[in-house]
C-alpha cells in the first residue's frame, strides 16, 4: 500500500517565529498537531554553517521556511545547506518558502559591467536540490522565469485589501491608493481595482542612487485619505518624502501598505517622526524589536496564507486561488470583519 505522508516543516533562523505560526496554522487546518522538524541549525566559531536534523525525513515532502532577509548571504547559505541536508537524507520533495527574497533587486544589469545577481541566487537554489520555490511579491514578477523550477509567487494584495476594508470600512469612499514611483504602478492598480478606488502616483526624480532629487504627484489628492502601496521599504527616505509630498498636496491623511519591512539603517526613526499617519506591514521579514516599539508601524500575517499554499502546493491543488480575497476571507476569520 501506498505511503501517505505528511507535509513537514522545517527553519532556518532568519524568521523562526513565522514557521512557528504557520506550523500552528497548519495544525488547526489539519485537525492534527504539524510542528517544525526538530534539527539545529548553528555556526561554528569560524561561522560556518552546520545543520543537522534529528528526525527520519525519508520519502517526506519537505518545506524549508527561510527569507533570505539581512544578513542576506548567512540566511541564503542556511537555506542551501538545509536542502543539502535533507536531500542527503532522502526528502522526497522540497520546496523552498521563501516569504522574502534577497537580492532580487538585482534582476538587471542597470549599468556595464555588473551583475544579474537576481539569477545567480535562482541558479544556487536550483542546483541545490530544491523542487520548487514560494515567495511573496517578488520585487519583479519576472525572476520566476530565472528558475528553471517551479515558483508560486503569492501576493500580499489581497490581505491588504482585508485590512483596508476592515480599518476604513466607514470612509472607503475617501480613499485615494497611490504608487511611489512610476514602476510601481501595476502593483497599486491591482489593490485599486480590489478595494475600488481611484489610483494616484507620485512621479520622482533620482540624481543619483539612493538620492531623490524632486517629486511630482500625479493625479488629484486634495481631501482624499492617501494608501502608498510597494513592495518593500528598505531606508524609507523615499517613502516618507512621499508622503511630505502628499500632505503638501493637500491630502487629509497618508498611510502606507508595504509587504516586505527591510527597515534599515534610520528606517524606523524616520517613520516615527513622519507625517505619515500609519505603516502596515507582513511579517515576511522578522520584525526587530525596534520596529515592533514604533507605535505607527503595524504588521499584518501571512502564516494563514502561507499554511494554505503549503497544503495546496502538498495536496496537489490550486494555490493561485489564493490570489484572491474572497479565498483568504475564511482563511483569516477572526482577523477581519468586511463592510
Amino acid at each position: 500500500m501506498p505511503v501517505i505522508t505528511e507535509p513537514k516543516i522545517i527553519s532556518g533562523n532568519a524568521n523562526r517565529p513565522l514557521a512557528t505560526a504557520i506550523a500552528r496554522r497548519m495544525s488547526m487546518h489539519r485537525g492534527m498537531s504539524v510542528g517544525l522538524v526538530d534539527a539545529r541549525v548553528e555556526r561554528f566559531n569560524d561561522q560556518e554553517i552546520f545543520v543537522e536534523v534529528f528526525e527520519n525525513v525519508r520519502g517526506e515532502d519537505m518545506f524549508i521556511v527561510q527569507s533570505t532577509s539581512n544578513p542576506a548571504n548567512d540566511n541564503l547559505m542556511e537555506l542551501l545547506i538545509i536542502t543539502d541536508a535533507l536531500r542527503r537524507s532522502s526528502a522526497a520533495r522540497i520546496t523552498a518558502v521563501i516569504p522574502y527574497f534577497g537580492y532580487a533587486r538585482q534582476d538587471r544589469r542597470s549599468k556595464a559591467r555588473t551583475p544579474i545577481s537576481a539569477k545567480l541566487v535562482a541558479n544556487l537554489i536550483t542546483e541545490a536540490g530544491i523542487d520548487r520555490v514560494l515567495t511573496l511579491d517578488l520585487h519583479a514578477a519576472q525572476i520566476q522565469g530565472f528558475f528553471d523550477i517551479p515558483v508560486d509567487n503569492l501576493y500580499a494584495a489581497p490581505i491588504f485589501a482585508l485590512d483596508i476594508e476592515h480599518n476604513f470600512r466607514n470612509r472607503m469612499d475617501e480613499l485615494m491608493i497611490v504608487s511611489p514611483d512610476v514602476g510601481g504602478v501595476a502593483r497599486a492598480r491591482e489593490l485599486a481595482k480590489r478595494i475600488n478606488a481611484p489610483l494616484a502616483i507620485v512621479d520622482k526624480r533620482r540624481e543619483k542612487a539612493g538620492e531623490v532629487a524632486g517629486m511630482t504627484v500625479i493625479g488629484e489628492v486634495t481631501g482624499k485619505t492617501c494608501i502608498i502601496v510597494d513592495d518593500m521599504c528598505d531606508t524609507a527616505g523615499t517613502l516618507c518624502k512621499a508622503a511630505e509630498v502628499l500632505m503638501e498636496a493637500g491630502a487629509t491623511e497618508v498611510h502606507s501598505y508595504i509587504t516586505h519591512g527591510v527597515l534599515s539603517g534610520p528606517a524606523v526613526e524616520r517613520i516615527s517622526k513622519s507625517v505619515m499617519k500609519n505603516l502596515v506591514i507582513t511579517d515576511s521579514i522578522e520584525p526587530t524589536a525596534a520596529v515592533k516599539a514604533c507605535a505607527n508601524i503595524r504588521i499584518v500575517p501571512t502564516a494563514p496564507m502561507f499554511a494554505q499554499a503549503i497544503l495546496n502546493t502538498w495536496n496537489g491543488t490550486s494555490v493561485s486561488s489564493l490570489f484572491e480575497t474572497d479565498t483568504l476571507v475564511p482563511i483569516y476569520e477572526g482577523l477581519y470583519t468586511r463592510g
